[in-house]
């Protein structure tokens, strides 16, 4: 069997300079997860840089080039613990360019922390992280209020702040939601209470980190889904496996599964190495399933429990974009969907999303460009067995892919199968 313990995915975004990397590095200093060497070479850096005290930002801007111009560019995994729980986080970037850095960082995450600077609020790359983090499922989001120290502590900068976003939220469809006043450089409400805001009385970040529900994850709790990734023959033994990420679900040695020519049963899982046997499988689980059945199945194919999903030609999805390659309506695109990929095209951009709440959507746009979130419908020249993103969680992501550079040009969710 293969273990698991409750561990919490989160996600650091915001915009630049809201201090998301101080954040991080304060997080991961009060809670004691930093090395005393690599405390002392921040301390030795931040000193030949004149900083005033210890420049946290550092631990987590690990990238020379990073580091020499003071910005984060890439998503960077951290690992801490507490006595509570196991943390798994995610810092991104805040740069609009690298929204689609944003998007892979929040698509594992369970919690979003987004950072605005109090003196500013609320802006549109705040509501387009809260968009994309509500388009991806996530359960949780916290609103830490950074550099309250900058406005005083000011209670009603803070309540300004909070309304608003509130508002942006509900309407979303966010409703575990939390907005914390925080000063990430002086420690305030990050790991430990302030002293400084007698006005607030609610959790810390890491408190809310701490106790909100994990669950066993909405992946686990649905059908399974198993893409084949790989199709492992071995003539001399009569040796044939099916290679996959478990997707959805979980899957034991006994399983009746489907296929698509029918039903059959699972006689093995083979752990990704090849070197165990596993008796069961949960989803994120990298396995080789074998199966009573001399079938021939081919890379894509889906094994599944319960109902399998219907193959469509046609679907409708929320799309956002990656590059500053523009996507037309009627554009040629490949489609890839878990391990197929097939031709396809862009035959419907219907509107794209207003972030900052004054011009209202863009009705029958002329394109999609880099950052934006348009609702479109796509076609593909195979029957693909798609499925709801809001009711499949990862299973009804995709990519659109550059036909002649294979460059991916947006990542989309499913919504509707039309036929």
């Amino acid at each position: 069997m293969l273990e698991h313990r409750e561990t919490l995915r989160l996600c650091t975004a915001g915009s630049v300079d809201d201090g998301k990397s101080t954040f991080v590095g304060r997080l991961l200093h009060d809670t004691k997860s930093v090395l005393a060497d690599q405390l002392a070479s921040v301390e030795r850096t931040s000193a030949d840089r004149g900083f005033d005290g210890v420049d946290l930002s550092l631990l987590v801007d690990g990238l020379r080039a990073e580091r020499e111009q003071g910005i984060t560019i890439d998503v960077a995994y951290r690992y801490f613990a507490t006595d509570v729980r196991a943390f798994i986080l995610a810092d991104t970037p805040g740069h609009v360019q690298y929204t689609r850095n944003t998007v892979t960082g929040m698509s594992t995450s369970q919690v979003v922390v987004l950072l605005v600077d109090a003196r500013h609020g609320v802006v549109e790359q705040t509501i387009r992280h809260l968009t994309i983090a509500s388009l991806l499922g996530v359960r949780t989001v916290i609103l830490a209020v950074n550099k309250i120290d900058l406005v005083d502590y000011s209670e009603d900068v803070f309540r300004r702040i909070e309304e608003e976003f509130t508002t942006r939220a509900q309407a979303l469809g966010v409703d575990d939601r939390h907005v914390i006043p925080i000063s990430a450089l002086k420690g305030d409400n990050v790991v430990e209470a302030s002293s400084r805001m007698s006005w607030y009385d609610g959790p810390t970040v890491l408190t809310v980190l701490e106790t909100v529900s994990v669950g066993t994850g909405r992946a686990l709790d649905l059908d399974l889904r198993f893409p084949i990734q790989y199709v492992i023959r071995e003539h001399a033994t009569d040796y044939r496996g099916y290679a996959g990420r478990v997707e959805a679900g979980s899957v034991r040695v006994g399983d009746t599964v489907t296929v698509p020519t029918g039903t059959t049963t699972v006689t093995h899982i083979d752990t990704a190495d090849g070197l165990d046997a596993a008796t069961e499988a949960h989803a994120g689980d990298s396995v080789t399933l074998r199966l009573a059945d001399d079938i021939d199945l081919v890379r894509g194919d889906l094994i599944a429990a319960g109902p399998r999903p219907e193959a469509v030609r046609s679907f409708d999805a929320t799309v956002v974009g990656l590059t500053d390659k523009d996507l037309r309506p009627g554009q040629q695109v490949k489609v890839r969907y878990g391990a197929s990929l097939v031709r396809g095209r862009l035959s419907v951009v219907m509107r794209i999303v207003d972030l900052d709440g004054v011009d209202g959507d863009v009705l029958d746009p002329d394109a999609v460009g880099l950052n934006d979130i348009a609702h479109v419908t796509v076609e593909v020249a195979s029957e693909l067995p798609v499925e709801d993103y809001a009711a499949r969680g990862a299973v009804g992501n995709f990519l659109l892919v550059d036909k002649a550079s294979g460059q991916t040009l947006a990542a989309g969710f499913v919504g509707h199968r039309l036929r």
